[in-house]
């Protein structure tokens, strides 16, 4: 029949051994791509858990500017005992319309609380994260106007990405209280007093207090602002592929960091100084899913952490865009495997 069909015997005698040869081959390529492929991925772990130990032992490495005296201000360390209040931590990549507004609605709101209760000292850091436009321009103006001991600028030079703006500026902050803050004032910073009483009632029973007269700065808390409460307002009125691509975040973000905190993203945090000691001497992660990564440290640190409702305005200009979807995936992968395997190590 093999012969009738016009396929001699010999013929698919001789296919036989090419059609395996190939499919070797193939899977051999698939293999060495995989393998490659994950070398690559764990290289990449490796070489952030290797920039982090260096990290950590250079906290007093940079200073300020102050443009009134043209003198050089080193930066205090997280180590350093309080000096203020509270520190507000702004980080700022190509902000310099966005800027303005927010600045001036934050320092009035402080500068009035500071002429009612001459406790309520305060600081800004704005954290300017390689900008290319007059971020940096913007942010010495107010510096200018408000004196270095209020306002203060820090550049990195170059652009490293929001986490990493958030936890320079955390390691060279002076306050009592630590808040994060988006350069938009997405979040109206009358807010913090919504934190800011969390943190006091969760300082008062804190279980870690060695003496009933412990300072706020050395309890250990967390707590995080949450726009949870928008999100049927939201689902109404983004697109369809938005509300699909953000519920499948958000189940990434449960898995790899369990529940707890429903809204991880919201750019508006409070840390008590203790806190943000362990926490920002302690994360790797350098933009979108820094925040994921604060909630993962929380939990292996045993620090309380908590959600607050605040509010949140739409404002132009986001830098997040569809194809940021990707890098979080694979910045929470990088959380998965560098803390599962135990790659990336925690410090207490």
């Amino acid at each position: 029949m093999a012969a009738a069909a016009g396929w001699p015997l010999s013929s698919v005698a001789g296919l036989l051994p090419a059609s395996l040869s190939l499919t070797l081959l193939l899977a051999s390529l698939v293999v060495v791509v995989v393998l490659g492929a994950a070398a690559f991925f764990f290289e990449h772990i490796r070489k952030i858990g290797c920039t982090h130990s260096l990290e950590r032992t250079a906290v007093y490495a940079a200073f300020f500017e102050d443009p009134n005296s043209l003198n050089k201000v080193s930066c205090p360390s997280i180590y350093d005992p309080a000096e203020k209040y509270i520190s507000l931590i702004i980080p700022a990549y190509n902000e310099e319309y966005r800027l303005p507004e927010a600045l001036t609605e934050t320092l009035n709101y402080l500068k009035q609380r500071s002429a009612a209760d001459k406790s309520f000292t305060y600081e800004v850091l704005i954290v300017d994260d390689g900008s290319t436009d007059h971020t940096s321009k913007v942010a010495f103006e107010f510096v200018r106007r408000h004196k270095i001991d209020n306002v203060r600028v820090l550049l990195l030079g170059r652009n490293h990405g929001k986490g990493e703006a958030v936890r320079k500026g955390m390691l060279h902050s002076r306050g009592e209280l630590l808040l994060m803050l988006d350069a938009d004032g997405a979040t109206k910073v009358t807010d913090l007093e919504k934190l800011e009483a969390q943190v006091h009632a969760l300082a008062k029973n804190d279980e870690t207090s060695s003496a009933p007269s412990q300072r706020l700065s050395d309890a250990e808390i967390a707590v995080f602002g949450s726009r949870a409460h928008l999100e049927k307002e939201a689902l109404a009125t983004r697109k369809w592929y938005r509300n699909f691509l953000m519920k499948g975040f958000h189940l990434v973000v449960l898995l790899t960091a369990g529940p707890g905190i429903r809204d991880t993203q919201c750019g508006f945090k409070m840390f008590t100084r203790a806190a943000a000691r362990k926490l920002f001497t302690n994360i790797r992660l350098k933009r979108w899913c820094f925040d994921v990564e604060l909630v993962y440290l929380c939990k292996h640190l045993k620090i309380p952490m908590t959600e607050v409702s605040v509010s949140w305005t739409e404002i132009p200009g986001s830098k997040v865009r569809m194809t940021s979807i990707l890098h979080m995936v694979f910045e929470l992968l990088l959380i998965k495997v560098g803390y599962g395997l135990g790659i990336w190590k925690i410090y207490s």
